[in-house]
């Protein structure tokens, strides 16, 4: 793939997760050798990655997932349930709503979630922490790109977030480590991927001024 059709292809996928095969750690180590090399503030690599392959504490991570997944489901802001004035855009919204619910069941037979952390050895600070995510987020994302070079599918997801001490004491983190998304990873069943629909730049391009 050429780096353009690598960005413009990555989709979430949650609906064609192959569930029943096995994703060698290798695989993974080779995937997050790559997303070190994306930018850290400072150059602190302050990341800490977590790659969880047991078969039970999967099962109850992703147990958490669930609980946090169908709350958001039944809430105002829902997938399924934004723009309802538009029918076609709504559509579109009710499907992803449709994927969200199939993944919050099965979440946990991923065989692969890692977790990306950061470790700041304190709570984190008030206000803005833009510059702190950013320290991480990017190397996230380097992540998925490189698992679909490699014929895997992953979703970016962070409803575990609201149970994020649960999560922490399921896998023994300490104090100091917060967690910054979870990504179910495996191979992916069906065809390959093409660019998502997308509201067009024009509106929301800003040149020189809003």
């Amino acid at each position: 793939m050429t780096p353009d059709e690598l960005l413009t292809t990555t989709r979430t996928v949650r609906k064609r997760l192959d569930l029943s095969r096995p994703v060698p750690l290798e695989l993974i180590e080779e995937c997050l050798t790559i997303a070190l090399q994306a930018p850290s503030g400072s150059n602190r690599q302050s990341w800490q990655w977590l790659v969880v392959m047991d078969a039970d504490k999967r099962a109850a991570v992703g147990e958490v997932y669930r609980k946090a997944c169908h709350a958001y489901l039944e809430s105002e802001g829902a997938a399924g349930k934004l723009f309802a004035d538009d029918p076609e855009r709504s559509r579109v919204q009710r499907r992803v709503h449709d994927s969200v619910e199939f993944l919050a069941d099965r979440m946990g037979q991923a065989p692969v979630l890692v977790i990306p952390c950061l470790r700041t050895g304190h709570p984190l600070p008030p206000g803005n922490q833009a510059g702190l995510w950013g320290s991480l987020l990017p190397a996230v994302w380097s992540f998925m790109l490189a698992a679909r070079g490699r014929g895997l599918g992953t979703a970016w997801t962070t409803l575990h977030l609201s149970h994020e001490a649960e999560v922490a004491g399921i896998l023994g983190l300490p104090d100091g480590v917060h967690q910054a998304a979870l990504i179910p990873t495996a191979y992916y069943t069906g065809e390959g991927f093409k660019p998502a629909p997308r509201a067009p730049l024009e509106q929301v391009l800003h040149v020189d001024g809003w």
